[in-house]
């Protein structure tokens, strides 16, 4: 049976709509349109009146007074010879399929049709006729017939076209799918898996993947959880921050949470927390196994033949640490008090020699071992301090060859170390009760004989580094050297005096300002010009340098490596008399003005250099504050009061002029530049040159010549156009 164009004729037409295909989201809406048409016309009608099934259920709506209606049920055919089907019949037939009705509404029945056949595929050499021999399981024709009294009233015809199902010959197996509780796991454990029984390229927790497969693109994967990773734990945790790139107050703000804690638990979560074991937050930083090295470089560590680093005790965050590594051209001092309550038997107080002739890597395939020299330390005063003694102890304790210091000689060439040199101090100490040691490491490299000079840059500055300061030394061979040194700003002490304070070096491109309190009584204020001189010889104490190094890497020998540091002079010459309370003109302030510009580019990296340093003084009057009660201070001559000086630093990068020099024409001639005149002459034949930018200037000059060309054409043939125009009028005529 062939699909066929069905018709249907009716006494009175029917209202025509597109086929409904009825669902929960539209059904109520298509209801209330339905019932409106039903009682606009007083008809019984289908609707639709036509259409195709391609499953086991359909389903359409009967509109009108169809409260005494009967349905009946029929397979049609079309006439061989005609093409059409006979008249509906009020007369049901035996079928595979059973009409359902119910009332949706006062003028509305939705009828049902539902196939009563086993949609499965027959076996071969079945018999069974409960199945579809064939995979078009039904093609068929069916009229529905609503009558009243044994009287049609309207007609519904449905095409049925169905194709059987498939079903596994084999049956699936019973085994369920075991979920992991979703508390501890994520919802998907590997979201990039998304195709059944196939690798997924880039998902590497794809259970389809072989080993071949991963090598692939092993080093490709899917980061975080589309990967089936677990994110990374956030920055702030306690568990995630090198020392290398976190801040100082990092140990102390961290947060301290099991990384099971995520929100990447699933959907399931229900909220269990789990408890964080009790610890400390800061922990002593823990060394990595060191790499071997082929050369070393600036601050890369120190490695022994042991593939150990190389350590010497040093403090950090104000604590001696016994296993600190030693840098590569770094050099260091530093002191360490130890409490002793009896004779040290471990390192690094007793030691035996043999134990500190330690082989280190050169850096140059080869191995050094450290020399050690002892020193014997009779006067123990610079080590031995708060020695307490027990009255009722008998105890006296005598420690033999106790190490009181350890200075360290590193002697490198290049990017290797060629020997290394310790001379250990020793000595003999004695106490009852306890005392305090006092002990000094120390550690420098030498080039030669020639102390190892840290740069600040290669050949630039970089950002951090101190500013390299220098002083001319000409006692050496009639040779002009520059010795380095720093320039320097004050530091205060933890009380915050200048006599308890120290200095720090100034470093590039951080603006920085800093000071000290000093303390001034009655009687120095009454000498006004002696004060003025020691706060200024105090002032030029913080920086002695004469020249300042232009680059990172100066050499010491070429003066062209080395600009003269500017001072401005303290003008006194202003200041007023001598006063019992106060005194003005004071250089309290001393201001760095560092200038750099940029001089080249290395590998992208803008290098910078410093072209001026320009060291000058700001004066205060000092004045005694006895007011509110507080008239101590200017009756006492020996009550003091803390006044401030400061010191600070400011950097100021000078752009670089990008354009091009003028030429002598430019500079000569004038009243060609159209910037200095009012008439430009080169202007004139705009847009044709060159300084019209609306366009390209091939397109403005072929514009340009076009309208020139017009315009000639237009004053050479207008005349001889207007006579013969004459002619022909008149001609005409």
């Amino acid at each position: 049976m062939s699909p066929v164009i069905l018709r249907q004729a009716m006494a009175k037409p029917p209202i025509l709509f597109s086929p409904l295909f009825i669902n929960s989201g539209c059904l109520f809406t298509c209801i209330l349109l339905i019932f409106s048409i039903g009682d606009a016309q007083d008809v019984v009608v289908f609707q639709p009146t036509f259409l195709t099934a391609t499953g086991p259920l359909v389903s359409v709506l009967l509109l009108g007074n169809s409260s005494e209606m009967s349905l009946s049920l029929t397979t049609v055919s079309p006439s061989n010879t005609t093409g059409s089907i006979g008249l509906p019949s009020c007369i049901s037939e035996a079928t595979n399929w059973m009409i359902v009705k119910e009332r949706v509404g006062k003028t509305a029945v939705q009828v049902q049709l539902k196939l009563e056949k086993n949609l499965r595929l027959c076996a071969e050499n079945e018999t069974n006729a409960d199945c579809c021999p064939s995979p078009l399981c039904v093609l068929e024709t069916l009229q529905v017939s609503a009558c009243e009294g044994g009287k049609l009233q309207a007609s519904l015809l449905v095409q049925v076209k169905i194709y059987g199902l498939l079903v596994p010959t084999v049956a699936g197996s019973d085994n369920k799918t075991t979920i992991p509780n979703q508390v501890y796991q994520p919802l998907g454990s590997c979201p990039c898996d998304l195709t059944f029984r196939v690798c997924d390229v880039r998902c590497c927790c794809d259970k389809d993947c072989s080993t071949e497969d991963l090598k692939l693109f092993l080093s490709q994967c899917l980061l975080g959880p589309f990967g089936g990773q677990v994110p990374r734990a956030p920055d702030y945790q306690c568990s995630v921050q090198l020392s290398e790139n976190s801040p100082n107050w990092f140990p102390f703000l961290c947060v301290n949470s099991p990384l099971e804690n995520n929100p990447h638990l699933g959907l399931f979560y229900q909220g269990g927390v789990i408890t964080s074991k009790p610890g400390p937050s800061f922990h002593k930083p823990m060394l990595s196994a060191p790499v071997p090295v082929d050369v070393y470089i600036e601050g890369s560590p120190v490695i022994t033949n042991s593939y150990e680093f190389f350590t010497i005790p040093q403090k950090l965050f104000g604590q001696c640490i016994n296993n600190a590594p030693v840098g590569f051209l770094k050099n260091f001092e530093t002191t360490c008090v130890s409490l002793l309550h009896a004779c040290p038997t471990a390192a690094p107080f007793r030691m035996l020699a043999s134990d500190l002739r330690k082989t280190v890597k050169s850096g140059e395939g080869s191995d050094v071992t450290v020399e050690v020299t002892d020193e014997l330390i009779t006067d123990l005063s610079q080590f031995i301090t708060g020695r307490k003694s027990l009255l009722f102890s008998d105890q006296d304790f005598v420690c033999e060859n106790v190490t009181l210091a350890m200075d360290y000689q590193f002697f490198w060439k290049g990017n290797g170390i060629t020997s290394v040199n310790l001379t250990r101090s020793v000595g003999t100490i004695s106490f009852n009760g306890s005392v305090a040691l006092t002990t000094s490491y120390s550690a420098v490299f030498l080039n030669g004989e020639v102390l190892s000079e840290p740069n600040s840059g290669n050949p630039g500055y970089q950002d951090s580094r101190p500013v390299i300061g220098g002083t001319v030394d000409t006692s050496v061979n009639d040779t002009v050297l520059i010795q380095r040194t720093s320039i320097n700003l004050w530091k205060s002490g933890s009380d915050g005096l200048c006599s308890n304070g120290n200095m720090k070096p100034v470093l590039y491109g951080e603006n920085s300002t800093s000071g000290c309190l000093l303390s001034v009584s009655k009687e120095k204020l009454t000498q006004c010009d002696l004060l003025r001189e020691s706060i200024s010889s105090l002032q030029k104490v913080l920086n002695t340098a004469t020249h300042v190094a232009k680059s990172g890497n100066p050499d010491s020998l070429i003066v062209s490596d080395w600009e003269n540091i500017i001072y401005r002079a303290l003008n006194l010459s202003n200041a007023l008399e001598n006063n019992t309370s106060s005194c003005d003109g004071i250089p309290s302030h001393q201001h760095i003005h560092v200038q750099s510009l940029i001089t080249s580019t290395v590998d992208g990296i803008t290098q910078r250099s410093i072209f001026a340093v320009q060291i000058s003084y700001s004066t205060t009057t000092w004045t005694l504050e006895c007011r509110g009660g507080n008239v101590s201070l200017c009756v006492d001559p020996s009550e003091i009061q803390l006044f401030p000086i400061s010191s600070s630093v400011t950097f100021t990068d000078v752009p670089i002029t990008t354009r091009p020099p003028k030429t002598r024409f430019q500079i000569n001639f004038t009243e060609y530049d159209c910037n200095r005149n009012d008439v430009c002459w080169p202007e004139l034949a705009f847009p044709i040159t060159r300084y019209y930018t609306g366009e390209p200037y091939s397109q403005a000059l072929a514009k340009g010549l076009i309208l020139v060309f017009f315009f000639l054409v237009a004053s050479v043939l207008g005349n001889p156009w207007r006579q013969i125009r004459q002619s022909w009028n008149s001609a005409a005529l």
